[in-house]
């Protein structure tokens, strides 16, 4: 699907927090967009054409040339088809899909019809990261982990999709430090995992997992949603050059306590630089590794029944 020079005339779904928080400040200061139309059964967005469902906008709106999906993962497939087949070129908000299998079959349609899917890990655009991969490549690593920990009544009052089948439950953030792990790491795997399971509630609220790398070193993951106070959101390792923390989400970089890189975060903006980009030189950018992570966690877990959850 061919663009003209102009901004790319953009839809979006789902109109929650996330698009709330980060999508449309993003697209408010980019001049390669120009957001025309949203659809969502809960919320609208003020000065576009707002419309019930993603079949009601792309008939109403024809003009559209890309989609943003920001629904719940369970519902994420069914508008990519719709939008793929109608030739839009797609936006898939982390995680891209509910299941492995139908991102895949996403990848395949994207191709069919010659118009672009992105899958938009977001902490990877954060400011650190590729200042911790490019140490991490002139090191040799002995050891590494991952600790994710922050409070789910803080991030996600009230979310009742995200407890339910499908939702991912603590892997929800813990998918971020899966795409940053899966960036800056050597190819790893699971080796064993235990999953809590809070006994009134379909998803993990945190999660144990140990992982090998291709040249068998450890990474040790811990996922815990019910941390208050200070956040962490860290990945260490421990290399012949020194210990590098990757802290802050992805925002700083210490090596043995020195700070060495620390800049404001923009990530959201750097997304949809990236999906411009993608759109306009015809390709696609859809890395499952950190999805595939999750779903072999959930293969290889062991599930462990804690007390119940209430937000």
């Amino acid at each position: 699907m061919s663009l003209n020079s102009g901004p790319i005339k953009l839809g979006i779904v789902g109109v929650g927090k996330i698009v709330r928080d980060q999508h449309l400040p993003a697209l408010t200061k980019d001049r390669d967009y120009r957001l025309v139309a949203a659809a969502s059964r809960h919320g609208k967005v003020d000065g576009i054409a707002n419309f019930p469902d993603i079949e009601t906008m792309l008939d109403a709106v024809p003009e559209l040339e890309a989609v943003s999906l920001c629904m719940p993962p369970q519902f994420r497939y069914d508008a990519a088809r719709t939008a793929l087949e109608a030739k839009k070129h797609v936006f898939l908000e982390k995680p891209p899909g509910a299941t492995v299998s139908e991102v895949e079959d996403l990848k395949a349609l994207a191709a069919a019809n010659g118009v672009s899917l992105f899958a938009s890990w977001h902490s990877r655009y954060a400011p650190a990261v590729e200042a911790a991969r490019d140490f991490l490549g002139s090191t040799t690593i002995r050891s590494a982990a991952i600790n994710w920990k922050e409070d789910v009544r803080r991030w996600h009052p009230n979310q009742d999709w995200i407890w339910a089948p499908g939702g991912f439950g603590v892997f929800d953030p813990g998918i971020n430090a899966l795409s940053i792990a899966t960036h800056i790491l050597p190819a790893m795997f699971i080796t064993s995992a235990i999953l809590d399971f809070p006994e009134n509630r379909a998803a993990p609220i945190a999660a144990h997992i140990a992982f090998r790398t291709s040249n068998g070193l450890p990474v040790a993951m811990e996922l815990d949603w019910c941390q208050t106070g200070p956040q962490s959101w860290d990945i260490l390792a421990e290399t012949d050059k020194g210990a590098m923390a990757l802290s802050g989400g992805g925002a700083k970089l210490a090596v043995d306590g020195r700070v060495v890189h620390d800049e404001p975060e923009a990530e959201y903006p750097m997304l949809y630089k990236r999906f411009a980009e993608i759109v306009r030189a015809g390709v696609s950018d859809v890395d499952l590794a950190p999805l595939q992570h999750v779903a072999d966690a959930f293969m290889l877990g062991k599930r462990n029944v804690v007390e119940a959850f209430f937000d």
